[in-house]
């Protein structure tokens, strides 16, 4: 990067959980494939990650994406999602801002539209209504049943799950999923996180939970459960989380709960909603989530040569 630099975001939120698309400005990262790309930004431009999500020009919670030219010939873009702390496989949420943003640049209109991500391509749908439609990556359960015991709660029960990211999904008794606990619930996710750790429990080939679903009774007589999920960085998602409801779906589906094409309403711990379904092949779970995301600014960001928190407050 040049000593003295800028580049271009689009900021959206996705039921309350924040996305910000760097359309211009950004690394070359080469024409390779989406998991070549993704080493050679986590092994060269690690620092740039940094400055675009962490303190002072962004927060903890906000999940950047940079906007790629797709090696796949049929998607429309290609991207790579990035938080606080790293890299991320996939993002729900941050799909659907993205299909937004691409929206509000003038890129594409309502309709189907492929989006390469370093887990796979995804197929997304612009509504008429402004809602998106991202059908995920496959999805399923690793483990069924998982019992840790985590210092200050007891005993924990929960599976292992892949929605694109890997999940441990548990209900934890006494703790109540409300908008007031999200330190209390936290807390806990980070301890089971934690203890997974310490035991061994991983996801497939060794990779790491790296996210903590908490679920529990809905507030709302409209959704099906209620959700929180504490992702990488210490980051509680303010909205339903596109991939923990995939991985939920998975896990349902798993235990006979849910039919093909039948919709679960996934609340999340704003209160916000995702709609998701799953269609089925060849055994194979294919989650798709409908939420809806909304821009929320556009701007040019300054990274001056002097400036002592260039890159970021990490």
């Amino acid at each position: 990067m040049p000593p003295s630099s800028s580049i271009q975001v689009i900021d959206s939120h996705t039921a309350g959980e924040p996305t910000r698309v760097v359309i211009g400005g950004g690394p070359d990262l080469g024409g390779g494939p989406l998991t070549e790309r993704l080493a050679c930004f986590r092994e060269r431009y690690d620092y740039f990650r940094s400055g675009v999500v962490n303190e002072p020009r962004g927060s903890d919670v906000v999940v950047g994406a940079i906007l790629l030219e797709p090696f796949d010939p049929t998607c429309e873009a290609g991207v790579i999602y990035f938080n606080n702390v790293g890299y991320l496989g996939m993002c729900g949420h941050g799909t659907i801002g993205l299909v937004r943003t691409l929206e509000h640049m003038g890129r594409i209109g309502l309709g189907v539209h492929r989006i390469e991500t370093p887990s796979g391509v995804v197929t997304t749908t612009l509504h008429s209504s402004g809602k998106v439609t991202v059908e995920n990556v496959q999805s399923y359960r690793l483990h069924e049943g998982v019992e840790v015991e985590v210092p200050g709660y007891g005993a924990v029960r929960g599976d292992v799950a892949w929605g694109g990211n890997w999940f441990f999904l548990a209900k934890v008794p006494g703790l109540s999923l409300a908008l007031a606990n999200v330190g209390q619930l936290s807390k806990c996710a980070h301890a089971i996180k934690a203890t997974l750790a310490e035991r061994g429990v991983t996801g497939t080939n060794g990779a790491e939970i790296d996210h903590i679903e908490l679920f529990g009774t809905p507030e709302s007589s409209e959704a099906s459960s209620r959700n929180f999920v504490l992702c990488p960085g210490n980051a509680y998602d303010r909205s339903p989380c596109g991939t923990g409801t995939s991985a939920k779906l998975a896990c349902l589906y798993a235990d006979g709960d849910l039919s093909p094409g039948e919709v679960w309403r996934q609340e999340g711990i704003l209160g916000t909603y995702f709609d998701g379904s799953i269609s089925v092949a060849d055994g194979q779970v294919v989650p798709s989530i409908t939420g809806e995301a909304h821009i929320t600014g556009e701007a040019k960001l300054l990274f001056g040569e002097k400036d002592p928190f260039r890159w970021g407050i990490s």
